[in-house]
């Protein structure tokens, strides 16, 4: 891995003359917000809408109305958001963030903002208060990075996801975002992928495996009584560094003699809903993979390599879409697929050779959905010390990134909740910048060639946007592409 020019992420003054413009969101069309339930224009009526909907928010969760009543503008969390550090921008740092939300929620739900707006920072609900809300709170990946630091545990992705459901309620919302939730709801995968199309991919996948092991490896789908359902995100079907990991777990299921599936009915692991701030939308994604399980009579639900997946299964699924107790009651949650790793490294139920990945020399990236997102300090929900376990079990050269920048205080790549695509390329790269230079210093110190994850969305970020940093897009590996290099096949 080549080092580029030196790059650095010092805390930054809270306003900066040279603060870069970010670029922001498209909105979604009128016809798109329609179809799934929101208005398709802004209503007359939209000032009574918007306070309406920020009451039921505030209503609904009460760690909503406690987070804008217990912040005291401490500063702890100033300088912790990647996109303040990577473009300086005073209203990325998460206090400013919530006090977009705040200041409006003073002057209409607080006694002192209505009588004494001036002495508490409560301002009028405005049309650009709307396009403030729109632009910023699409430019937060929703990490909770900000929550670890805060000293009474505010939480901003809490305060971004309300204002997206606010701004959706009355028909602003983002194209990317409203999309994928469309294709999914209508055809069941992301990428708005037919089932027909599945069973080709699969087909030319088994065809790869085949090349590669000599062994006849299957990729069943639909296959009722199978005891694991894998639901992994559509990336996996068909591109790099995703494809990789994706076979890798299918070796690992192949090796370890369990029966597993595809479901087309839900074939996909993202759910955007979380994206879009919508609880409604986070069921109905859900829902499917719940039937999806009962329908082919599984015991197992696991999720393969997508971090928002990972944190709406740990985190809400039960919620959204159980009870699931028709399921193994020795499984009675969703799994990642790096527990059953873990486990069948534990067990010594497969056989690996971790020298066939000497041509690497890996450093890991905590993808922040797998890692915080899913409950921090969990063992199984927040994943630290599991991946790290596989890969010391399948890689002999593993190097940590610089302290600060792992586990818990993990960096985002610049480009979770809802925030990869094109028209934010800008503010992707921004947002990368941290983590690019926490990784030159592990690559400056310890050689190091790749980086891993285990989020779709982290790899297809880091794919993108690394050449702009120097580095090479195919320096960032799956975790599962480590595992299936080192995986020994009996023929």
């Amino acid at each position: 891995m080549s080092v580029p020019e030196k790059l650095q992420y010092p805390v930054i003054p809270l306003i900066r003359e040279d603060a870069a413009v970010s670029d922001r969101s498209y909105q979604a069309k009128p016809e798109l917000m329609q179809a799934l339930g929101y208005p398709g224009e802004l209503p007359t009526d939209w000032k009574n809408k918007v306070l309406a909907s920020m009451k039921q928010q505030l209503e609904k969760s009460r760690a909503l109305r406690v987070f804008m009543d217990s912040c005291v503008q401490c500063g702890a969390c100033t300088d912790k958001c990647h996109y303040f550090l990577g473009g300086g921008d005073a209203n990325n740092m998460p206090v400013a963030r919530q006090n977009l939300f705040r200041s409006v929620y003073r002057r209409y739900f607080t006694l002192a903002g209505r009588w004494f707006p001036w002495l508490v920072g409560a301002r009028e609900l405005t049309r650009d208060v709307l396009d403030e809300w729109f632009n910023y709170f699409h430019q937060c990946s929703e990490c909770r990075r900000c929550s670890v630091y805060c000293p009474v545990g505010i939480d901003t992705s809490e305060v971004t996801m309300a204002g997206r459901e606010i701004l959706s309620s009355v028909g602003i919302g983002q194209k990317n975002t409203q999309n994928v939730i469309n294709k999914v709801n209508t055809i069941g995968n992301n990428l708005g992928m037919p089932t027909a199309a599945l069973k080709d991919t699969l087909a030319g996948l088994e065809e790869d495996l085949l090349d590669e092991t000599g062994i006849p490896i299957a990729l069943p789908l639909d296959q009722a009584g199978a005891e694991i359902l894998l639901v992994v995100p559509s990336a996996d079907f068909f591109a790099e560094p995703h494809v990789d990991g994706l076979l890798g777990c299918v070796k690992v299921l192949h090796a370890s003699g369990l029966s597993w599936t595809f479901s087309s009915v839900a074939s996909e692991a993202a759910n955007f809903g979380l994206f879009s701030g919508s609880h409604e939308q986070m069921k109905n994604i859900a829902k499917r993979i719940r039937e999806a399980a009962q329908q082919l009579k599984v015991k197992r639900i696991v999720f393969g390599e997508c971090g928002h997946a990972w944190r709406v299964a740990y985190n809400y699924l039960h919620k959204l879409a159980g009870p699931f107790d028709f399921l193994d009651q020795d499984y009675p949650i969703p799994q990642h697929i790096l527990e059953v790793t873990v486990d069948l490294i534990r067990t010594e139920q497969i056989v690996l050779d971790k020298s066939r990945n000497d041509e690497y020399v890996v450093t890991y990236h905590d993808s922040c959905n797998v890692a915080r997102g899913a409950g921090l300090g969990a063992e199984v929900g927040g994943q630290f010390e599991i991946p790290r376990e596989v890969l010391r079990s399948v890689c002999n050269h593993f190097h940590e990134m610089p302290q600060g920048s792992t586990h818990a205080e993990t960096f985002c790549c610049g480009a979770g909740g809802g925030l990869l695509t094109d028209e934010l390329m800008q503010t992707r790269k921004q947002g990368a910048l941290p983590r690019m230079s926490a990784l030159q210093q592990v690559v400056e110190n310890n050689g190091v060639t790749h980086m891993v994850a285990i989020c779709a969305i982290c790899k297809s970020q880091f794919s993108r946007i690394m050449p702009e940093y120097g580095y090479e897009m195919d320096q960032v590996l799956s975790m599962h592409q480590l595992v299936g290099n080192a995986l020994v096949l009996e023929q």
